[in-house]
């Protein structure tokens, strides 16, 4: 056959094995193959027998119980979040408290560098030095920079206080001897009775004199002083009540000004010439009328829409006694009853039994608390505490 022969033969013999599979897979299988298949018992029931539940649930136990050794750990994906604020641990809100705090005003009663208007002489009518001082009707010499040198004011606002709804301002004058902390807030209890009360109201208590026998006004004796006072102390009373934005509303709101003994003085004059009109809505004086009648039945007849309140000792009866009768000739009624209502235009005289000390007044009157006991009877006349010239802070 050649050498040419032998190789085509070789080709062919590999061939036709493959040939005959495909034809095969290309067809349906024989039934001699399912038959043989069938003898071998070589099932898909054999190839992959079905596993019980008890198998199953054994192993997962024992894959939970005993992790391979050989498992490598896989990184968890990790996702960047941005953040909108820093996250602040939370804290439960703090409880609002009363705000009790001095503040220095340019308004304030002191330093005073202007005239007595009882003499239209300096106020600071001696001098040692450099030194300058006061010359008082006793013939005292107080010295400007110990006695008259002192702009504080005490400001407090009740922690239920709330500038949108009808309020007002109490302005207290101390008496002689007096200091703000010592006697004012710790001693005479005036701001605790303002919060007592449960009127919505603040307290403003400028030092005078410190502590000192002496009564004067200093820029309360000067026409529009207890105005300007009153305006500058607004910005004040809204950043200490929490709200900067009050400040108008206090510029409007309705005052009440008290005067113990020898605080007189300044309330008379902030009434006769302080320029704050019709925003006083009342006056109470505890054991304080030594003098200036004429201005405080000046005012009484022209506010009748203001109520007056005045407690006595046996000390002042006399001065007392005097203008009950001025306010009588003007035709003004008066009456000694504190239990009756408190209204517009109610001019009220108590007198106190004996007993009752002049030091401790402020606390013990004809009833403890004086201050509180009014505030109280004020508070329920609302014509005395409505909002004057502002509307309601949203």
């Amino acid at each position: 056959m050649g050498r040419r022969g032998w190789r085509l033969l070789a080709l062919a013999s590999v061939l036709s094995p493959l040939a005959s599979t495909l034809v095969q897979c290309g067809g349906s299988p024989s039934a001699s193959a399912l038959a043989a298949n069938a003898a071998v018992g070589d099932s898909f029931d054999d190839r992959y027998p079905a596993v019980g539940f008890n198998e199953r649930f054994q192993a997962v136990q024992t894959s939970s119980a005993e992790p391979s050794r050989k498992r490598v750990a896989t990184a968890e994906p990790t996702y960047r979040v941005a953040s909108l604020a820093p996250q602040v641990p939370y804290q439960r809100p703090a409880l609002r408290e009363d705000q009790t705090t001095l503040v220095s005003l340019k308004s304030s009663a002191f330093p005073y560098l202007g005239n007595n208007p009882r003499t239209e002489q300096p106020f600071l009518n001696v001098s040692s030095g450099e030194r300058r001082g006061h010359r008082g009707l006793g013939g005292r010499v107080y010295w400007q920079d110990e006695t008259f040198n002192d702009n504080r004011v005490l400001i407090h606002v009740p922690k239920t206080f709330d500038v949108r709804k009808p309020g007002i301002i109490v302005v207290f004058f101390h008496g002689n001897g007096a200091t703000l902390e010592r006697d004012v807030r710790d001693r005479q209890l005036v701001p605790q009775q303002i919060t007592e009360s449960g009127v919505n109201a603040v307290l403003l208590a400028p030092q005078l004199a410190v502590d000192a026998a002496d009564s004067s006004a200093g820029k309360f004796w000067q026409p529009g002083g207890f105005k300007r006072f009153m305006a500058e102390s607004a910005e004040h009373l809204a950043r200490l009540s929490g709200d900067p934005g009050a400040a108008k509303a206090f510029a409007n709101m309705p005052v009440v000004i008290v005067g113990y003994s020898g605080g007189f003085v300044p309330t008379a004059y902030s009434l006769d010439v302080g320029g704050l009109g019709n925003r006083v809505r009342g006056v109470f004086l505890l054991d304080a009328v030594y003098g200036e009648l004429d201005k405080f039945a000046s005012w009484i007849a022209n506010n009748r829409s203001a109520f007056f309140v005045s407690s006595y000792t046996r000390s002042t009866r006399r001065h007392e006694d005097e203008l009950i009768r001025m306010l009588r000739d003007k035709g003004i009624a008066v009456s000694d009853d504190m239990d009756a209502p408190l209204k517009p235009g109610s001019v009220v005289f108590v007198a106190t039994p004996d007993g009752v000390t002049h030091r401790d007044y402020v606390t013990h009157a004809w009833t403890e608390k004086p201050l509180k006991e009014v505030l109280v009877k004020m508070a329920e006349t609302p014509a005395l505490t409505r909002m004057a010239a502002t509307a309601p802070r949203p």
